[in-house]
């Protein structure tokens, strides 16, 4: 199976984008993890990006909303339209809203998943905070509910939202293994989503949670037959990325510890 890296534009949203492109393919990426621009000079300057420099997609459904369920359906259906452009590999998307009730998400989750067999393209559901997927408990129903439902693993938000390294959940972290199809590789602990910098010695433990988690993920989608499997090095910009008090200067440069992450993911898969 062939891992495949990816940098997120998250924290580089100023650069131009054929600036960023160059950027990442110089540093050693495989692709880019981002959303797709609804202007279409900025659409079409990225996918030129793309092409240049032979980079994959991973494109990111983040921005559907609305001020009820209705409204925040038929943006849904928009912007998973959008996303789709691009040939993208593999669709991540923050899906529904944590107080949507179960049927409503539910609903959404059937959304993609017909969008996801009309265009042949993945949908993954994020396990982000404030999203259908914000908590393993609340993922017991939708994984009892739907066999179907594939999940981007980004489990610093499972680790944040419950106050632990999911000691508790095993059962849950299964599941989560099992549907796993994408990585969103930031490590988070158990008062946040995200560690100041994994390379530094305090944060050893936080990191080998979250490596054996991933290591179970790439066994577990080698054992299926999987061909690729890909891992976006998430790590964020400031309020992810904590800063000094008073100077609000970031304590670690985010693309450094990003490549960082992608020079130990590359070494160990």
């Amino acid at each position: 199976m062939n891992i495949k890296i990816l940098c997120p534009l998250w924290g580089h949203e100023h650069l131009d984008i054929t600036d960023f492109c160059l950027q990442i393919r110089e540093a050693g990426y495989d692709g880019i993890d981002t959303w797709i621009p609804e202007e279409p000079k900025e659409k079409k300057k990225l996918f030129d990006a793309l092409q240049k420099f032979e980079l994959l997609l991973v494109s990111h459904q983040h921005q559907a909303h609305g001020k009820d369920f209705a409204a925040f359906k038929s943006s849904f259906w928009h912007y998973l339209e959008l996303t789709a452009e691009g040939g993208p590999m593999l669709m991540n998307s923050h899906t529904g809203r944590d107080y949507f009730t179960l049927e409503q998400n539910l609903e959404l989750i059937d959304i993609a998943t017909e969008f996801s067999e009309r265009k042949g393209i993945t949908v993954a559901h994020e396990t982000h905070r404030g999203r259908v997927g914000f908590s393993p408990v609340v993922m017991r129903d939708y994984f009892k509910a739907r066999p179907e439902f594939v999940i981007t693993a980004d489990l610093s938000h499972w680790v944040c939202v419950t106050e632990s390294f999911l000691g508790n959940f095993s059962a849950e972290l299964d599941e989560a293994v099992a549907r796993a199809r994408h990585v969103h590789a930031r490590v988070g602990f158990e008062e946040g989503p995200q560690i100041p910098d994994p390379r530094a010695p305090e944060w050893k433990h936080a990191v080998d949670h979250f490596l054996g988690w991933w290591d179970r993920i790439v066994e577990t989608r080698r054992k299926a037959g999987d061909k690729v499997l890909a891992f976006t090095t998430e790590f964020g910009p400031p309020p992810y990325l904590p800063t000094i008090p008073f100077s609000n200067l970031p304590v670690a440069n985010q693309f450094a510890i990003n490549c960082y992450m992608k020079d130990l993911l590359r070494k160990r898969y």
